[in-house]
């Protein structure tokens, strides 16, 4: 049937042309608002959203707006916005921390008590729906010039074989040239090890210290607390054997620039009750790092700056979900933010995107990494490899494929360098190795990138220059379709989105964006930026028009992998596919939580009977959206389903 514009519609269409007319005749100014009237009447024509989509800002209450650094969607199908302190010096100092629950459905928001500043921590979903929240802030960088106590690293010994020593923050070392330092954190030493050799008269005892690192600030500002050589420090006000026993070790204590430094803790947050529960804490502290989920249940922590703001030299570590325990992981050097997806097997793929710190010239290259034996092997043939910072990436639609895309990125720290570059990468050949795909609109950083139930994926914002400056923001929306190869222009979104924004799926297949954090207001760069806190969610094309969402009906809510199941749905004659698709946990545009899942498809009069694949690989326990689709690619509200 031919559209034909309603009444309403139609004055509004020859208001529009009145406007241009008028525009014609009276300058720039009435030419701009005339566009922009234009602009807004084509976009919200029922014809361009069922081709292009639309953009709508959600209603945040003032005292809910917080600044977005991490979201994660729950299995409750509410959304958690970590801010801790929101990139914000102040909050920090202040000790405010802020975390928001809101529920999409009835837009409604509460504010969550965050015990801890989990801004630009790691995070990832939990088999049981619980999501694990590890490292975060413990202090913020100190630029140079600005350094006003000299500070460094300062290694605490044990020699004491007998019982480990716990120093509280404040913690006064003294050096042989009478300057003090005080800690900033405080510090367990374990206990020296022991070991015998030989017996009886041959009989030989040998102690050999332990040591643990603390960051240290000299009690005075100024130069009069540098120290450039190598010292031993008292501890003050140790007694006997302990004042021989305990001591630091220092090298150089100076003024130079302090990066951010990380903690240790840990934190699961519950969606029934609504509250983060503290867990067992992490052997080192980690900011910047990236949670991944493994075959097994188990979730490695990788990379990070630790507690002295240095880059952690491969050594990762693994959260057990059944004991609340972290033990040691395989050893392996990543920058930071590095996006890992685990893949068929067991191995997990990095496809070079990362969120900066490190050096340009290590552990940059895309790789294989086997957890399990340790080794790593390189993928070659990405263009523009040295800009893969503050890139996107997705383990493409459907996860059977084994197929990862890359795209944009920039160069390496500040730098004003981006790339159009997109490749994608076949896991399963015998030697993978990086394909060109096609670029995108233009050099972009920060891309978000959302898988959507029709096996597209969905991309939006970044900019073309670091954290948006030179007013770069992209405004630009754009669905990559893999059965293709192409990129399919999408509504643009009307609000810039760079640094610290996010992206994700909703349960009702619309797609939530938050965040960003760009460095100046201006296209001079001379005004300060604002974090831009309003949400904004676009609904897709196959949201509109005379399209008939798929029902999805009852079923099982607990399932198994190998297992097939039957859920009843009025509309099985039309439906084309049902995939399992995983919720987001993302921040800094990487997400390895993300994966969409086909499963087998039979009908049996009005009911499906839906197969999971029986591969802990590529189906790894937790919460997941069941969407149906038809051949138009038109999803059902999803339904959530536990595979244990």
């Amino acid at each position: 049937m031919k559209y034909r514009p309603s009444p309403q519609t139609r004055r509004t269409a020859l208001g529009a042309t009145a406007l241009v007319a008028l525009a014609a005749m009276n300058g720039p100014a009435a030419v701009g608002f005339a566009k922009h009237s234009y602009h807004e009447y084509q976009i919200n024509q029922p014809a361009y959203k069922a081709r292009y989509g639309h953009w709508d800002l959600v209603d945040v209450p003032k005292q809910y707006r917080i600044n977005s650094i991490h979201a994660a969607l729950l299995y409750t199908g509410k959304v958690l916005l970590i801010a801790g302190s929101g990139n914000d010096e102040r909050n920090f100092r202040a000790g405010t921390f802020q975390s928001v629950l809101w529920d999409p459905v009835r837009n409604t928001f509460k504010m969550i008590d965050t015990p801890k500043d989990m801004f630009c921590g790691g995070h990832a979903q939990l088999p049981d729906g619980r999501l694990l929240v590890a490292g975060g802030t413990a202090r913020y960088e100190v630029l140079k010039g600005n350094v006003k106590r000299a500070g460094g690293a300062m290694v605490v010994k044990n020699e004491d074989p007998d019982r480990p020593r716990t120093f509280p923050k404040g913690t006064i070392f003294r050096g042989s040239n009478g300057k003090e330092y005080a800690s900033q954190f405080p510090v367990t030493v374990p206990a020296a090890t022991k070991t015998v050799t030989g017996s009886g008269d041959g009989e030989k005892v040998t102690v050999t210290a332990s040591a643990a690192r603390v960051y240290v600030e000299s009690l005075h500002d100024g130069v009069s607390g540098v120290t450039n050589t190598a010292d031993q420090y008292r501890i003050l006000g140790l007694k006997g054997a302990d004042e021989h026993n305990l001591y630091g070790m220092a090298t150089k204590l100076g003024l130079d620039k302090k990066d951010f430094q990380g903690y240790r803790q840990a934190y699961l947050f519950d969606p029934r009750t609504e509250r983060y529960e503290q867990v067992d804490s992490m052997a080192l502290a980690r900011w910047y790092p990236t949670l991944v989920q493994l075959a097994d249940n188990r979730v490695m922590a990788v990379s990070g700056l630790d507690d002295m703001g240095e880059i952690i030299p491969g050594k990762n570590e693994i959260f057990d979900p059944k004991t609340l325990k972290w033990s040691p992981g395989p050893t392996h050097y990543f920058p930071t933010y590095p996006a890992l997806f685990l893949t068929k097997g067991g191995d997990l793929f990095y496809s070079g995107s990362n969120a900066g710190y490190g050096p340009a010239n290590q552990g940059r290259t895309p790789g294989i990494w086997n957890p399990r034996t340790d080794v790593f092997t390189a993928v070659p043939g990405l263009r523009d490899a040295n800009e893969t910072e503050t890139s996107a990436s997705v383990l493409l639609p459907p996860a059977q494929k084994q197929s990862v895309m890359i795209m944009g990125g920039g160069g390496v720290g500040e730098s004003a360098d981006s790339t159009a570059r997109t490749a994608t990468v076949d896991l399963d050949e015998a030697h993978p190795h990086y394909m060109p795909g096609p670029d995108l609109p233009q050099g972009t950083r920060y891309l978000n990138a959302v898988i959507t139930p029709d096996d597209s994926v969905f991309t939006t914002g970044g900019s073309r220059d670091y954290r948006g400056k030179h007013d770069s923001d992209v405004l630009k929306a754009q669905f990559y379709q893999p059965s293709t190869g192409t990129f399919e222009s999408a509504a643009a979104p009307t609000v810039g989105r760079d640094y610290h924004s996010e992206a994700l799926l909703l349960p009702d297949g619309r797609i939530a964006v938050f965040g960003s954090n760009p460095l100046f207001a201006d296209k001079a760069d001379t005004m300060d930026g604002v974090f831009e806190k309003r949400i904004e969610i676009y609904t897709p094309p196959y949201l509109y028009g005379d399209r008939v969402r798929p029902k999805l009906g009852e079923g099982p809510v607990n399932v198994e992998r190998g297992e097939t199941v039957t859920f009843a749905s009025s509309s099985a004659g039309t439906v084309k596919t049902a995939r399992l698709m995983r919720p987001s946990a993302v921040t800094h545009v990487t997400d390895v939580e993300q994966r969409s899942i086909a499963l087998g498809l039979t009908r049996h009069g009005g009911s499906l009977r839906l197969s999971i694949p029986d591969d802990a690989s590529l189906v790894p326990s937790g919460w997941y959206m069941l969407f149906l689709t038809d051949s138009r690619g038109t999803p059902s509200q999803a339904r959530w389903v536990h595979v244990a």
